[in-house]
């Protein structure tokens, strides 16, 4: 899919089938594939998958999920709302963009509402992890929601499995190299949903549905309407609108990725402007499966990429920390002061819009 703005050149997402990895693909369609992935990780950071082999009634199962939750009324679901990263957070409860350390219009602006769930400490017996790190889920009273969501949550997490095979196998390390990281990881799904009962926003030109932000962790997949409102930042420095093609996920890369490869593969700058038509916001969803890594791994530059940005790189950083930063500034209001170089694209975005 392309888009183009006023000042802008063409804007591509990327389509990659990644069958060859989810099938018995030969040694050179793999390649093939890697070596597409490569291109689009260091030119885009956005990309579109087909091949990802996640069935269609998993699909519907979700989104059927999705509905039935978010159909309730904000006092029942309410009720859901728990500590750290799980349960429900309702409308202007965050603001995405604090993550970054960019202030916004008003702090906890954003209007979408959300609802997560994710591994639990007791998913990996024997290691002695910490409920702290990795959350309790709660779970909706709602007839086959729990199957559904779960079944879904297993098909994303091969699919962000596959990918790190493919993004080893780009990065020239061996197949397995990622596994280290992630043999115990912090893996949360966020369900969300932009439109929301009459009265709950107001419709004017500062409406936010979700800040400008990165993601966390390595790689996100994410299931998402063919509704207009996301939004990338190219390396133009314009905001493109992106939706997802018939079939396909949308795949971003997170910070530590964008750690390891020394911003050579960037962390890809996002946000959700709500579609209006008529005075009305356009219902819309999404749900997106955070692959973070181990709470406990530490993330340092690929000794290969150590010249990628003119000689800087990243300190390494625990994932704990990484997270423990980021969480602060969208759900506590305290502005990230580590994302300096996320920051910067931000501000020089907005500069160009004026």
């Amino acid at each position: 899919m392309s888009t183009t703005q006023a000042g802008s050149t063409v804007f591509e997402v990327p389509v990659i089938d990644i069958s060859p990895y989810t099938g018995d693909g030969t040694a050179e369609e793999r390649a093939r594939v890697a070596e597409e992935m490569d291109r689009a990780c260091s030119t885009v950071g956005f990309v579109q998958i087909l091949g990802h082999a996640v069935p269609d009634d998993v699909w519907r199962g979700l989104g059927e999920a999705v509905d039935d939750f978010f159909g309730q009324s904000l006092e029942e679901k309410k009720t859901y709302v728990a500590q750290g990263n799980r349960g429900y957070s309702p409308p202007k409860s965050e603001s995405l963009s604090l993550s970054l350390g960019i202030e916004a219009a008003s702090r906890m602006n954003d209007f979408f509402e959300a609802f997560n769930v994710g591994t639990e400490a007791r998913s990996f017996a024997g290691l002695g992890l910490s409920e702290d790190d990795y959350g309790i889920n709660v779970w909706p009273d709602i007839d086959g929601f729990r199957p559904k969501v779960e079944e879904y949550f297993a098909h994303a997490a091969r699919v962000a499995r596959v990918l790190t095979t493919v993004f080893a196998d780009a990065l020239s390390t061996p197949s397995d190299f990622f596994e280290y990281l992630t043999d115990h990881s912090v893996d949360v799904l966020r369900m969300n949903n932009y439109a929301l009962p009459e009265g709950t926003v107001t419709l004017d030109g500062d409406l936010t549905g979700m800040g400008e932000h990165t993601d966390f962790g390595l790689v996100t997949v994410l299931w998402a309407d063919q509704v207009a409102g996301l939004q990338v930042l190219g390396r133009d420095g314009v905001w493109h609108d992106v939706s997802p093609i018939d079939g396909a996920l949308l795949i971003n890369l997170g910070d530590l990725t964008a750690r390891l490869t020394n911003d050579r593969w960037m962390s890809t700058l996002h946000r959700v402007k709500p579609p209006i038509v008529n005075g009305t916001i356009q219902r819309r969803r999404s749900v997106a499966f955070f692959h973070d890594g181990n709470i406990d791994a530490t993330i340092e530059t690929l000794p290969s990429h150590l010249d990628s940005d003119n000689g800087l790189a990243y300190e390494p950083i625990t994932v704990r920390e990484h997270i423990a930063a980021k969480l602060a500034g969208s759900r506590q209001g305290k502005a990230n002061t580590s994302a300096v170089r996320e920051a910067a694209r931000v501000r020089a975005a907005a500069r160009t819009e004026q």
